[in-house]
């Protein structure tokens, strides 16, 4: 039977990919974007159906919810990379991250997870990032959002595991997407922050420019889906499997101090 996912932020980098990887499996793919319009055609999909979608406004959620129809899977991919040292990030743009990366996956999730449960099927991811287990000086606000999407969907797994839905989080390490000419950066004029935060930024760029592909990912998120019970977590690039194993066997202080090394951080 062919089933239908819904794949968030599906003009570029992962949800691109997945979109693509679903496709090739037989899925019914419907991609979100802000604006479906503006999606290159070399970029575009002909499988896909593509619909608008904006995360941080309720209305356009419920919208899409309602034009969509029956979803199997959803993937809640969109979201804005941000960094910034604490003190410097202003209310406004930490509550602007917030409802696109946690409270708009959440909404869109909730919406559909009747149906899923009335079905007795259904697949619900979150890419998160490995941030979020190990956590970067001045990328505080996207660290705590992943850490919060991962908290709900680790939490949830037991409220709709009987019924057949299974929620999972995927968490990438450095992806090369050209997510770094993506990134909002928030530091204050003067700010004493300015030439380390620079230093971490030029050190995350060089990793991302080293990472991963995004059809990595892609295959990962596809192997979340199509297994029977999904893990809970799972982890690709970086070195996922040393890292994680190494975080168990030594101190989370030493494993933070080798996370701000590798970022040029001492």
């Amino acid at each position: 039977m062919s089933r239908t996912a819904l794949v968030t932020g599906a003009s570029s980098g992962i949800g691109h990919a997945v979109a693509s990887a679903l496709v090739a499996r037989g899925y019914r793919v419907i991609g979100t974007s802000r604006k479906p319009e503006s999606i290159a055609d070399s970029m575009r999909i002909p499988e896909v159906r593509y619909e608008e979608l904006d995360l941080a406004d309720n209305a356009s959620i419920d919208a899409l919810v309602d034009r969509v129809g029956a979803v199997d899977v959803v993937v809640n991919n969109a979201g804005e990379s941000q960094s910034g040292p604490l003190e410097d990030l202003p209310t406004e743009v930490l509550e602007r991250l917030f409802r696109l990366n946690v409270f708009g996956a959440v909404r869109l999730t909730q919406s559909l997870l009747p149906g899923m449960r009335a079905r007795g099927h259904g697949r619900v991811v979150m890419i998160g990032s490995m941030l979020a287990s190990f956590p970067l000086a001045y990328r505080s606000s996207y660290v705590a959002s992943k850490a919060a999407i991962k908290g709900f969907a680790t939490a949830a797994r037991r409220e709709l595991a009987p019924f057949g839905v299974w929620v999972t989080t995927v968490e990438p390490g450095s992806i090369n997407t050209g997510i770094s000419e993506r990134r909002t950066k928030y530091l204050a004029d003067g700010s004493v922050h300015a030439g380390r935060f620079r230093t971490m930024l030029a050190h995350l760029d060089r990793n991302e420019r080293r990472g991963i592909s995004a059809d990595t990912v892609a295959g990962t998120v596809v192997k979340a889906i199509d297994a029977g019970k999904p893990r809970s977590l799972y982890a690709v690039g970086s070195n996922a499997p040393f890292v994680f194993a190494l975080r168990r066997l030594v101190p989370r202080s030493v494993v933070e101090r080798i996370v701000a090394r590798k970022h040029g951080l001492s």
